[in-house]
């Protein structure tokens, strides 16, 4: 199966600072069909004004990556952590036990990203904070393994059964992953594509599962984030 979740059908809310779009119930928006896809509880599409962002506040017992896709965004925690992520870089959280952060764009320019929340596999779990750079060229093409569940991946840890995988496709090519059919698969592009011949605009939601091999053609040439969950 393989369901679109069109652009503009996510909820939406403008707070000026603050342009976000839900493709699962979040905050003041809720659409009883659209709780999450499988073990994958949140992603918001946002748009943060330059010199703003979220001020401290507290999380508890959830996975949370950052994917930001222009600009940057810098974190501070009440772990004493604190780090800039630029472009096509990532970041992770672990709440487990809890954790109190803010997420400040100090740039000069509005910035953009997708905030992927995964229900956690490790209720209670000392809470931990990680990021790292991925560079946009070197996955140009392939799939890129961005964050997963486990350490030995070499990527960003986090403590749950999923993956978080990116890619850029240039227009006219192609590229195949090999898929659990029991798994919820979730896949966001920049720029227009066809999944298993079935045809996604920008920003859409693609929920996919039943699916052994997903193949997707660029119409254009787009960023993919793909998140592959329980």
């Amino acid at each position: 199966m393989i369901d679109i979740r069109p652009f503009s059908s996510l909820g939406h809310a403008n707070h000026g600072w603050l342009d976000a779009h839900h493709h699962f119930s979040f905050a003041n928006y809720y659409d009883p069909a659209r709780m999450g896809w499988g073990a994958i509880r949140v992603w918001n599409d946002d748009w943060i004004a330059a010199q703003s962002g979220f001020p401290p506040h507290p999380h508890k017992d959830m996975e949370i990556v950052t994917y930001v896709r222009t600009g940057a965004i810098t974190h501070q925690d009440s772990m004493g952590n604190k780090g800039r992520t630029g472009a096509g870089d990532v970041q992770v959280m672990s709440a487990g036990t809890g954790v109190t952060h803010a997420e400040y764009n100090l740039e000069q320019e509005p910035t953009t990203l997708f905030q992927i929340w995964i229900e956690t596999d490790r209720k209670s779990a000392p809470p931990s904070w990680g990021a790292m750079p991925f560079p946009k060229d070197a996955r140009a093409g392939n799939f890129q393994l961005l964050a997963s569940g486990n350490a030995d991946d070499g990527v960003l840890t986090i403590n749950a059964d999923a993956k978080i995988l990116g890619t850029t496709l240039s227009a006219g090519s192609t590229i195949e992953l090999e898929a659990d059919s029991a798994r919820h698969l979730y896949l966001v592009p920049s720029g227009k594509v066809r999944v298993n011949d079935v045809a996604a605009s920008p920003r859409d939601g693609v929920a996919i599962t039943g699916e052994a091999r997903v193949t997707i053609t660029a119409e254009e040439d787009a960023e993919l984030v793909l998140v592959d969950a329980r």
